[in-house]
């Protein structure tokens, strides 16, 4: 009796010491990732192409924000180039529809206002300019000719390209500056050469560089003011009135100019701010942006696809791995987590390689169109950010279809 007790007591401490529930191995973030990564060198063209896909999505949708970015930033220098403190006045039209024109002393009453810094003044004649007198009198090429105080240039914060601007001396005889598109259309490229404006020669004694905010100017051929009276019939009515104030009271300014230039009738006067076209340009340069991005998002999209279909292919061509990993021990979960991961790491590499290649992109269009290259750092987050959700839901199904194989039926259709 006392063997056979003795017996039974060891057999169940062996149950005991057996019979315990075995817990399967736990696979560590660096096993997955080792596990993943073996997937995909498995498999290398598959993957190159796949990545690809990706790649394209994320490359497009980089680029295009980083050349809308580097677009903008280049408006954003200009404005803080030219300044935006600067306000143009011009004659708008009467009650009864006419055209109105500005008084003779709009400069000199508005450089009474305060905090008025400098203004000055063209004044549009009817004259044309020409390289020639054979050239006919109708080809104007899109030119005008306009007389201009001597401080515009300040005014306008420009500069000249060669030669020199007008002065006291210049601004009595026949002497011309030219804009630079005017100088471009006429071909002329320095000073000292002859126009002809009106009925005789005017000298070319300057040329100016672009000037964005008075695109006018790039269009015109400025003479004195008192030239302009002398030599070609000007009235000396000022068309355009510009003037540069403090920032702080640009508003202010703006507001009481129509009173002070034309005290009587100051609703015939049209007060503008030419730095708000850039400021409006740069505002919507996202509009076509978006729909580019659009165009990013189906590509990273058909990727995103691809991607899927890889890892499809993956799950049927690894049946028995499938299957004998989870002969060994290993549960439907780290199965899943296995193609999880390797759809991720293919996901992410398809976006590293997509954000190199966008910003190359964005570097060399901004070096070709001399723009500053500026491409933000929440475009690459978000170029990392969405291969992650791509890679994620291109995953999930084939992680679930391989973790609901059996291993017996894995090992025996493999």
């Amino acid at each position: 009796m006392s063997n056979d007790g003795n017996q039974s007591s060891g057999l169940n401490g062996r149950a005991g010491k057996f019979g315990r529930r075995l817990s399967p191995a736990r696979l560590t973030p660096r096993d997955l990732f080792r596990v993943g990564l073996f997937g995909l060198r498995s498999r290398p063209g598959r993957v190159v192409l796949s990545a690809l896909g990706i790649a394209i999505g994320i490359a497009t949708m980089v680029a295009v924000i980083g050349i809308s970015s580097s677009s903008k930033e280049q408006l954003l220098r200009q404005l803080d180039k030219l300044g935006t403190n600067m306000l143009t006045v011009e004659a708008g039209q009467t009650l009864f529809g006419d055209d109105a024109e500005l008084p003779k002393t709009a400069v000199p009453m508005t450089q009474r206002i305060a905090p008025v810094i400098t203004a000055s003044a063209t004044g549009q004649t009817s004259a044309t300019v020409r390289r020639n007198s054979l050239v006919p009198e109708e080809e104007t090429l899109g030119l005008g000719v306009s007389a201009a105080t001597p401080d515009l240039l300040t005014t306008l914060n420009g500069s000249v390209r060669t030669g020199v601007w007008l002065n006291s001396a210049t601004s009595r005889y026949p002497a011309v500056v030219l804009g630079s598109v005017a100088a471009q259309r006429l071909g002329i490229t320095h000073s000292g050469e002859l126009v002809w404006i009106g009925n005789r020669w005017f000298t070319v004694v300057g040329i100016l560089n672009s000037l964005p905010l008075a695109p006018e100017i790039d269009r015109s051929a400025l003479v004195g003011w008192s030239a302009a009276a002398t030599y070609l019939g000007f009235d000396e009515h000022p068309t355009m009135v510009y003037e540069r104030s403090t920032d702080a009271s640009v508003e202010d300014v703006r507001d009481v100019l129509p009173r002070t230039v034309n005290p009587q009738n100051p609703e015939e006067v049209k007060v503008s701010r030419p730095s708000d076209a850039l400021a409006a340009k740069a505002a919507a340069a996202g509009t076509f942006t978006n729909l580019l991005l659009g165009l990013g998002a189906v590509a990273l999209l058909v990727g995103g696809v691809g991607v899927a279909n890889t890892m499809v292919i993956s799950v049927l061509e690894r049946r028995r791995e499938i299957g004998l990993r989870r002969s060994l021990g290993a549960t439907r979960g780290q199965v899943r987590a296995q193609f999880l991961v390797e759809s991720l790491l293919l996901s992410t590499l398809g976006g590293i390689v997509g954000a190199i290649l966008g910003f190359c992109a964005t570097v060399v269009f901004a070096t070709y169109r001399s723009l500053p290259p500026v491409v933000p750092a929440w475009a690459f987050g978000g170029a990392i950010g969405a291969t992650l959700v791509i890679g994620t839901i291109a995953g999930i199904y084939p992680a679930v279809r391989a973790a609901r194989l059996s291993p017996t039926v894995a090992l025996t259709t493999a």
